[in-house]
């Protein structure tokens, strides 16, 4: 809609639709200069849109220099109009400006925590107006919505530009934008000073150029842009406005985040979607084309997808398209026929395509003589050597810290870990760690550019900012275990200064802590460094020492530690038990270190009052290693269940002793017996009350492992029913209780 040599086109941000209607106009308008709703201090930045270099999903990212953690983005998608607005403007050698508040007084309206978008402080001033903020942030969706529509590009799509006779597309969107905002009473004050410093822009610009104007805003601000103002007032609004030092630069986006389901303000229902109107404008087949899209997704993922289902899907999108009164099939109908026609009606298996289709895996990319946040610019530097590309979606990558390469690699990961930036994440922690091999689970999103300029009051680079923030979390720790964390950080990221700090820290922690919790939970840390010190190249000598004096300092707490206490402190003493103990045998302890630790072991089994649950952990441990017999483990089972014991102490040993092992009830004939006897002594409550400790005792157990310890029991005629198998000796309580157990074993609930 064009006033005064000045042409406004109200657009949906992220819009397929308007980005092609826009570029359109643009050809035929052929401005001089294009202004575009956007922070006015970062038009420098702008012509930086249209480098060769430049992929988009991208976003402007901007914050205060003594605030890094204020951030804010505004992105930008190759189908955004201000993103194609940007480039024709560029290679036609039009002025190029932003107009909106500048990124400073934005940054002064505090967002709301969390929120890494431009829209927050806009979504903080609307709050609480319902439908009147869902009106100003997405007005084109509440067309389309009150037109029956599930997203604002569908109805754009088919009332504007599929209309056979759509008419002047801009001046139809400011009238239905005036409409909207007849009832406006009042406007929230810092839309008002939104509005009005992109007036006052405006007014520059119209004196400084000779020749048609072109003015890209969203399409709720027209008709306050067009509305008559004075300049005056509009200063006065403005005057005051606070003002803070900012930075600004380029970082990449995804794709996923252009969606307003994950919080995105001014997002659309389905970039993946918008992305393939895009590609596809101009032609007619785009939902042949998108179907062909979802059946390669689908093969992918080994699903059989013959061609006459595609077909009868196509004919059926068409088929919805008619009978909705829609010009074209827009995703719904493709969705609504897929599942359909090529997921048999099950929308379950849709959901497994969804994500992947509809908000697609891209990530963007800058040039790289894009001026950049020092710690983004540093982490672009290192993925380059690394020879890791950021993508969206989950990739699994197999780490060998024997090269180079590989070790490069996995110090990088966990640099970024330790600076919360979760790119990568371990997968194979607790078993192949501490080996030459390490298995991550990469994933980029784009908030972890938020954490970096966060963290840039740590250091410049990677590293430095790693050191920096590991040196301030061992001065904050305040237990040993918390400690030994954070030296494995340290450790395994290559941090020399945080590691020479945290080792300081955790010897003189460790002379002066006697809780054999702390004590023992430190252990698996410190033992996982040492096996990782061949492969990291660590010197481990030190931590060797320090390693055994904890086992030691432990294993003398220990028997005093397990005495009354708690289900809670016995469940946690037990964890850190077996865990410790995993540790100690693959750290290949000193024998005189192994020996004091199982002394210590065999103290709280001696002991009358150690608790039940650490009891039994222990009594295991010991059989394990080999220091209880069979024959007096089985011995000490039949005593510890034993008619003489309280039911609760019994189920609490047992639970400690088979948690996790109830596998050796399959070949020891001994505790088989003694478990036998204590089940045959319970009356019948007992026994159905313990049947929840049974089956967490026995849920690790594969289904072949309890067919065979149902064979074990109950022989071979296991396959009868198991309540109706004969004992061996003919007791009817063991046949009873047995019988409970078969069914337990089978997946049966199992009642008396």
């Amino acid at each position: 809609m064009t006033e005064r040599g000045i042409s406004y086109f109200g657009i949906r941000h992220h819009g397929p639709g308007s980005a092609e209607s826009l570029v359109e106009a643009l050809r035929e308008l052929q401005p001089v200069a294009v202004l575009i709703e956007g922070p006015a201090d970062a038009s420098p930045l702008l012509p930086l849109l249209a480098s060769a270099d430049m992929k988009p999903p991208v976003a402007l990212l901007c914050y205060p220099e003594d605030d890094p953690a204020a951030t804010s983005f505004w992105p930008f998608a190759e189908f955004s109009p201000e993103y194609q607005a940007a480039l024709w403007a560029v290679a036609n050698k039009a002025a190029l400006r932003f107009i909106d508040l500048p990124s400073a007084a934005r940054l002064v309206e505090k967002a709301p925590e969390g929120s890494t978008d431009a829209d927050a402080a806009e979504a903080e001033a609307t709050e609480g107006q319902g439908e009147e903020a869902s009106r100003i942030h997405d007005p084109i969706g509440t067309l389309a919505r009150a037109a029956g529509y599930e997203d604002g590009e569908s109805w754009w799509s088919d009332i504007i530009e599929q209309n056979p006779e759509p008419g002047p597309i801009f001046a139809a969107i400011a009238d239905a934008m005036t409409t909207l905002r007849e009832d406006e009473t009042s406007i929230a004050r810092f839309e008002a000073m939104r509005e009005a410093h992109m007036r006052l822009e405006i007014a520059t610009a119209r004196k400084e150029f000779e020749g048609p104007l072109a003015v890209v805003c969203g399409a709720w601000h027209v008709p306050a842009l067009q509305a008559a103002h004075t300049q005056k007032s509009d200063q006065a609004l403005l005057k005051g406005m606070a003002r803070r030092r900012t930075m600004m630069t380029f970082a990449p986006w995804t794709g996923p985040r252009l969606a307003l389901g994950h919080g995105y303000g001014a997002g659309v229902v389905a970039p993946g979607w918008c992305m393939h109107l895009w590609q596809t404008r101009g032609q007619h087949d785009a939902s042949v084309l998108w179907l062909a899209r979802i059946a390669a997704v689908l093969r992918a993922k080994g699903h059989l997808i013959s061609t006459a289902s595609l077909i009868e899907a196509e004919r059926l999108a068409r088929a919805l398209a008619a009978i909705r009164e829609r010009p074209k099939p827009g995703f719904e109908e493709l969705r609504d026929a897929s599942i359909a026609a090529l997921f048999n009606g099950e929308a379950l298996l849709w959901k497994m395509v969804e994500a992947e289709l509809l908000l697609g895996a891209d990530v963007g990319e800058i040039p790289p003589d894009t001026p950049l946040a020092p710690l983004i610019d540093d982490l672009q530097r290192n993925q380059k050597a690394a020879r890791l590309k950021p993508e969206a979606l989950e990739r699994e990558l197999s780490v060998d810290l024997r090269s180079e390469s590989g070790l490069f690699r996995s110090t990088l990961l966990h640099r970024l870990n330790v600076l919360g930036v979760s790119w990568g994440r371990l997968t194979d922690a607790g078993r192949s760690r501490g080996t030459f091999r390490e298995r991550w689970m990469l994933a980029w999103q784009p908030e972890y550019a938020v954490r970096l300029v966060e963290n840039l009051i740590y250091g410049p680079t990677i590293e430095k900012a790693a050191n920096g923030r590991l040196v301030q979390m061992i001065g904050a720790a305040t237990t040993l275990d918390a400690l030994a964390t954070l030296v494995q950080s340290a450790i395994t990221a290559a941090l020399s200064e945080a590691s020479a700090a945290g080792l300081a820290a955790l010897e003189e922690k460790a002379a002066h802590s006697g809780e054999c919790l702390e004590l023992l939970a430190s252990v698996p840390p410190l033992a996982d460094i040492i096996r990782y010190g061949e492969a990291r190249k660590t010197e481990t000598e030190r931590l060797t020492d320090l390693l055994e004096r904890l086992i030691i300092e432990g294993s003398i707490a220990l028997p005093y530690a397990a005495r009354d206490l708690d289900a809670q402190a016995a469940a946690a003493l037990t964890d850190a038990l077996r865990k410790a103990d995993a540790a100690i045998k693959l750290v290949e302890a000193d024998e005189h270190i192994l020996e004091a630790w199982r002394s210590g072991l065999a103290a709280v089994l001696d002991s009358s009052r150690s608790t039940a649950l650490v009891a039994g952990c222990a009594a295991h441990l010991l059989y394990e290693a080999g220091r209880l017999s069979a024959e007096a483990t089985a011995d000490l089972l039949a005593k510890r269940l034993s008619p003489g014991t309280t039911v609760l102490d019994a189920a609490a040993f047992f639970e400690g002793f088979f948690s996790g092992a109830g596998q050796r009830l399959i070949y020891d004939e001994g505790l088989r017996g003694a478990v036998d006897a204590w089940l045959a002594s319970l009356d019948e409550e007992a026994f159905v009350a313990h049947l929840p400790l049974l089956r967490r005792v026995f849920s690790n157990l594969d289904s072949m492992e309890r067919r065979r310890l149902i064979e074990a029991v109950l022989g071979r005629r296991a396959s009868l029913p198991a309540g109706l198998t004969p004992a061996p000796d003919g007791g009817e309580a063991w046949r009873r209780h047995f019988g409970l157990i078969g069914k337990l074993l089978a997946g049966e609930p199992g009642h008396g």
